[in-house]
């Protein structure tokens, strides 16, 4: 027969939470012997262990307590396990998370935009338009994921032709020229060609949401009033 004192540590819990679990009617509180102490015994154990495992699980006290016995309880404690194997995947998630955050690799797009990211820079683009293009991807994929693919695949397929890259490349060339420089004007003309070309009318994600082409194009604005003067002369063309 065990004291309190000898209970709480076999079990590993203080004797405090013992006298909580007494108050709340979640363990039975045994008569004093003839010495004047509480003792229990070993079903008392298996007791306290049972509602401190749970207690750790997240199930409250008062769900402790009403827990029934055979079919229902082992209903009940499956469920528990149920919500705790989910609690355990999103714990690894967020374990997962926190160690990206460590190692300064966080996964934010597809890798396959990664991927093609980190070839950039291999076909000659600046590190400037490399940070740009994956600014753009991040709000592409964080408001329109499906759209995101649509519009990878569609750059993807663009850079493998060399013309195109050839223009995009240009494009990225033209960051500090001044708004007024006259490349501009026939850069426009051949981007605006090469559009009308490849999609007709119809630009790329623009059937989804007309608003997406216009929030990247502002983004890209916003780097060089270059680019901010080669877009108004692409617009009055398409116009």
């Amino acid at each position: 027969m065990l004291t309190i004192g000898q209970l709480a540590k076999y079990v590993g819990v203080s004797t405090k939470t013992i006298r909580v679990y007494h108050a709340k009617g979640l363990l039975p509180e045994p008569d004093r012997d003839s010495s004047g102490y509480r003792r229990y015994g070993a079903e008392a154990v298996v007791d306290l262990l049972r509602i401190r495992t749970l207690a750790e699980a997240g199930v409250p006290l008062a769900t402790i307590r009403n827990l029934g016995a055979g079919q229902e309880l082992a209903a009940a404690l499956q469920q528990i396990d149920d919500d705790l194997t989910d609690r355990i995947r999103g714990l690894e998630a967020t374990q997962a998370r926190l160690r990206e955050l460590a190692s300064g690799d966080v996964q934010l797009l597809p890798a396959e935009v990664d991927v093609h990211l980190r070839g950039l820079a291999e076909l000659g683009f600046s590190a400037q338009w490399v940070a740009m293009e994956r600014d753009l991807w991040i709000i592409v994929f964080a408001t329109y994921p499906e759209t995101g693919d649509e519009l990878f695949r569609d750059q993807a397929g663009a850079l493998a032709e060399p013309a195109l890259r050839e223009l995009y490349l240009e494009y990225d060339r033209a960051r500090d020229l001044e708004p007024d420089d006259p490349t501009l004007v026939d850069l426009a003309d051949r981007i605006v060609a090469a559009s009308i070309e490849r999609y007709g009318s119809d630009l790329p994600g623009q059937a989804i949401d007309p608003n997406l082409p216009q929030l990247l194009q502002n983004t890209v604005n916003a780097s060089s009033p270059a680019w901010q003067r080669l877009d108004q002369l692409i617009r009055r063309r398409l116009g």
